[in-house]
């Protein structure tokens, strides 16, 4: 299961790069028009950083445990600020983060690399002293025609255009390796971090993965099968006008309890939110079940 796992995480991080490439070139070719003028540096930026930033938006979104977090915060903070774990949210939505940026390190990766959107963007640069590096040992109307390099349509001789073009799309790509390195970079490092701070040896943290994956899988199957209990028993009841035996369902705390993000515990050997809330309501029980005893003992 913990291979099935790795190669689900493969998979899907292929089709998100196979799914930014497609969009990068969709972009490059249907809506992306370098205006070859003073409005080159905002235009290219927007097409750089813009659509990275709704992929992180989306990022945020579609994970689920975004909103296991925030649903009922406003209602309740002390949610996000549990009592003994201050550390509580910034850990979980710094783990929610991190996903979220793979999309967006991944956009930009692909289109630094592709050169497009950073050519047009640093040919209507601001800053006069990068400008003049472009430019060293060009004709002198070459910082006049730097906006059109872009597009093809200045007037400066075919090899100082080519030159400028291949010293933009050089710096665009040396750039995209920057953040392809970086980014791996991180990634491995929080990744070893989080090992070597862990209390928990490598085979609890493959049983808890598994142990997860497993309630997951399990929690849909009993969603389904009490959704489709409830539904039909009450519209038995609609439709024969009966009057039916009450249907067993959590109470609004537990749905609260277990609705909580994962803790995993090792001292205590829990392995998710809903597995300590049984072993808390079996404890509970246990308890009470001793208190009646003694009550009973007494003469």
């Amino acid at each position: 299961l913990d291979g099935k796992m790795h190669w689900r995480k493969a998979i899907g991080y292929s089709l998100m790069g196979l799914l930014t490439v497609g969009s990068e070139h969709l972009f490059s070719l249907s809506a992306f028009k370098c205006p070859c003028s003073n409005k080159n540096y905002t235009y290219g930026l927007v097409y750089l950083f813009v659509p990275a930033l709704v992929l992180l938006f989306v990022g945020f979104a579609l994970n689920g445990s975004t909103w296991q977090l925030f649903t009922g915060c406003c209602v309740n903070p002390r949610k996000l600020f549990p009592k003994g774990k201050s550390c509580h949210f910034f850990h979980a939505f710094g783990q929610i983060t991190l996903k979220a940026f793979v999309a967006p390190v991944m956009w930009l990766s692909v289109v630094l690399l592709n050169g497009t959107f950073y050519e047009c963007a640093m040919s209507g640069s601001k800053n006069l002293k990068y400008l003049e590096m472009l430019c060293h040992n060009k004709s002198n109307k070459c910082l006049e025609e730097l906006p059109k390099v872009a597009c093809g349509q200045t007037s400066l001789s075919s090899w100082e255009t080519e030159e400028i073009l291949l010293t933009l799309q050089a710096e665009s790509q040396v750039v995209g390796w920057c953040v392809i390195v970086t980014a791996a970079f991180l990634s491995l490092l929080i990744t070893c971090y989080g090992h070597c701070q862990s209390n928990t040896s490598h085979l609890q943290k493959r049983f808890w993965k598994i142990y997860t994956e497993k309630e997951k899988e399990q929690f849909e199957k009993y969603f389904e099968d009490y959704a489709t209990k409830l539904s039909e028993r009450n519209l038995k009841s609609f439709f024969e006008n009966k009057k039916l035996e009450p249907f067993p369902m959590p109470s609004l705390r537990a749905w609260e309890e277990a609705s909580a993000l994962d803790s995993f515990n090792i001292n205590q050997q829990i392995f998710s939110t809903l597995h300590k809330l049984v072993e808390d309501s079996m404890k509970e029980n246990d308890s009470n079940e001793t208190q009646d005893t003694m009550v009973n003992l007494v003469p």
